[in-house]
C-alpha cells in the first residue's frame, strides 16, 4: 500500500492489510474460504470488532454479512473465479497474456475486497455494535463463532487458534484503531 493508500484507507483496511500479511492468516482464510464458503472480508471485520473490544452476536453479525453478501457473490467472487481460472489458460490462449491478464484482474478483486471493507467500516460505527469485551481475544472467539453461526459452519480449532494468535499480534503492535 502507498503513503496515498493508507491516507485514504479506513482503520479497518490497515488492519486487515497486516493481519493478513502473515502467511499462515493468509492459508486459513482462503481454507476457510474455500472449504467453508467464508468470506474473509467478514472474518476479519470480526477480528477487528473484536480488537476495537466488541463482541457480537450471531444477531449482530446477520446484518453485516447481509449488507455485502450481493457484493461479494456478483463481484468478488467472480473476480475470483476469472483470477483463477487464468492460472491454466487454454492451449490456444498466450500463456504471457493469460498471465498479464491475471494480474490485472489480482489488482481489481484486491479493490474489489477493498470497496467491500470500507463498506463494512461504514455500515455502522464499530463501537456502536454488540457490547463492550474487555477481553480482545474473547471477543473475537466469540465474533468468529457467530459468524460460523450465520453462514452453518463451525471453524476448526487450528483456525481458531492462527486468527487469535494473528489478533493477539496485532494487539501487541498497537494496531486495534
Amino acid at each position: 500500500m502507498t503513503a496515498e493508500d493508507a491516507a485514504v484507507a479506513s482503520p479497518f483496511w490497515r488492519f486487515s492489510l497486516a493481519v493478513y500479511a502473515d502467511p499462515e492468516v493468509a492459508k486459513v482464510c482462503l481454507e476457510l474460504q474455500d472449504e467453508a464458503g467464508a468470506d474473509v472480508n467478514v472474518l476479519l471485520y470480526m477480528l477487528w470488532a473484536a480488537s476495537r473490544g466488541r463482541r457480537l452476536s450471531a444477531d449482530d453479525v446477520r446484518p453485516i454479512v447481509a449488507a455485502v453478501e450481493d457484493w461479494r457473490k456478483g463481484v468478488v467472487v467472480p473476480l475470483r473465479t476469472a483470477r483463477r481460472s487464468l492460472r491454466a489458460p487454454p492451449a490456444a490462449v498466450d500463456a504471457a497474456g493469460s498471465a498479464a491478464l491475471r494480474s490485472q484482474v489480482k489488482k481489481v478483486e484486491l479493490e474489489a475486497e477493498r470497496l467491500q471493507q470500507e463498506a463494512l467500516y461504514r455500515l455502522r460505527p464499530v463501537d456502536d455494535l454488540g457490547r463492550a469485551e474487555p477481553s480482545p481475544e474473547a471477543a473475537a472467539a466469540a465474533n468468529v463463532a457467530a459468524y460460523g453461526e450465520v453462514i452453518g459452519r463451525k471453524f476448526s480449532g487450528h483456525a481458531m487458534e492462527v486468527l487469535l494468535g494473528a489478533l493477539k499480534r496485532q494487539q501487541a503492535r498497537g494496531g486495534s484503531k
